[in-house]
Parts: C-alpha cells; sequence; structure tokens
C-alpha cells in the first residue's frame, strides 16, 4: 500500500534533507537481502528521526527494533558527545548486517547492539532514556510502553512507529487481526495516560510521540 500519492512522495523526498550516502546502500542492501525491505524505517522517516535526536541532543537512546540498523544510525546523528545508543532486536541473522553498517559509520563505538527479547533486556539495561523509539513487533507495543514510560526521564521523548497501520487502525471490524487490535488499544492507552503529552503524525505509516511531563 502506498501511504501517499508516488508524485507528492517524490516532492517530499527532493525538498528535504538528502539521505546520506551510508544510508543509501544500507537501504538498497535491505532490499536487496531481507524479505520484508518496505520495514525499513526510509528516508523521510529517516530524516525526521535525525532531526528530532539533534534537538533533543540525547545522552541515552534505546531501539525497539533494529532491523538493518538504518533508524539507529539516524538517531545516532544527534547523539551527545559523550551519548550511547542501545538498540534490541531479536532475529540473530541480521546482526552481521547491522554490524557492518554500523562499523562503517561514525558510530560504531556508541551503538550497543543487543539480541533477545525487548521485554526481558529492557529490565537489563541501567539508567534512564532521553529517546526511545519503538519498531517492532505490534502485539507487544503496549507492554514495552508500559515498561519504558518509567524509565524516560523528564522531558523525554518515546516515538512509535506504524501506529496508523496503512489506515487499518480505522476499520471497525478486525477480521482477527491481532496488530491492528493491538495498535488500537496501544493508541488509546497512550491518549489516555496523563504522564505523557501525546501527538500522532501523518508521516509515512504514522508515528506517535509521547513526551514525559
Amino acid at each position: 500500500m502506498e501511504f501517499i500519492g508516488k508524485e507528492l512522495s517524490e516532492y517530499i523526498r527532493l525538498n528535504s534533507d538528502e539521505e546520506p550516502k551510508l544510508l543509501q546502500r544500507l537501504s538498497e542492501e535491505t532490499y536487496q537481502k531481507t524479505i520484508h525491505p518496505r520495514m525499513l524505517t526510509g528516508h523521510i522517516v529517516g530524516r525526521f528521526l535525525s532531526l528530532i535526536s539533534k534537538l533533543i541532543c540525547p545522552k541515552k537512546i534505546l531501539e525497539i527494533g533494529t532491523f538493518t540498523g538504518y533508524s539507529a544510525l539516524c538517531l545516532a546523528e544527534g547523539l551527545h558527545k559523550e551519548g550511547i545508543l542501545h538498540t534490541i532486536d531479536e532475529n540473530e541473522e541480521l546482526i552481521q548486517l547491522q554490524k557492518k553498517y554500523f562499523n562503517k559509520s561514525l558510530y560504531k563505538n556508541i551503538i550497543i547492539q543487543h539480541l533477545g527479547k525487548a521485554e526481558s533486556l529492557i529490565k537489563k539495561i541501567e539508567g534512564n532514556f532521553d529517546l526511545v523509539f519503538i519498531d517492532a513487533d505490534k502485539t507487544n507495543y503496549l507492554n514495552y510502553y508500559k515498561a519504558l514510560v518509567p524509565k524516560l526521564n523528564k522531558n523525554g521523548l518515546l516515538i512509535a512507529d506504524n501506529v496508523l497501520w496503512s489506515g487499518k487502525v480505522l476499520d471497525k471490524e478486525n477480521f482477527g487481526d491481532p496488530d491492528t487490535i493491538a495498535l488500537k488499544k496501544f493508541n488509546k492507552w497512550v491518549k489516555e495516560d496523563k504522564r505523557v503529552d501525546t501527538i500522532i503524525l501523518e508521516i509515512r505509516d504514522g508515528l506517535t510521540l509521547c513526551r514525559k511531563i
């Protein structure tokens, strides 16, 4: 499904910051070597994550859902000079591809890869976070959120991707789709959570931004 028309997508691309060369190569290799390349964050969302990170200048970032490492590299662009980024994924087959591009970047020494279930690994990473990005299994979004809001610093930002789910969140009948059901529950829960300010942005497949009050 196209999120917006091709012509408008191209207009947005041409009038936004260029995609860094390293990320272009990573995107190409992702499309060549993975089964679901559309899981890639991509140019525009990637530039958005980079800009947000640069505005916050976080000392500690957590990403849930590394995939091939594209979004981690975007988020790392804004890290504080003493900052560190933890990224979690449970797909062992992608570890070497991630590492290949992390090692080619300026951030190879400040990105820490974690392999395993995010729910258990979140508990093992010490300290709080300034910026969190969730782009993983949709049925666990709410579990991740509940575990991470207490670990967000004041004014810390949590971003969740794919919250519009190709428009399926509007379906009155979910037809038993667990991802759609989970995302609708997540969106409602976050809206009603008094610990955060929240907004959903119509960027690609929907981004939720939550600021810890």
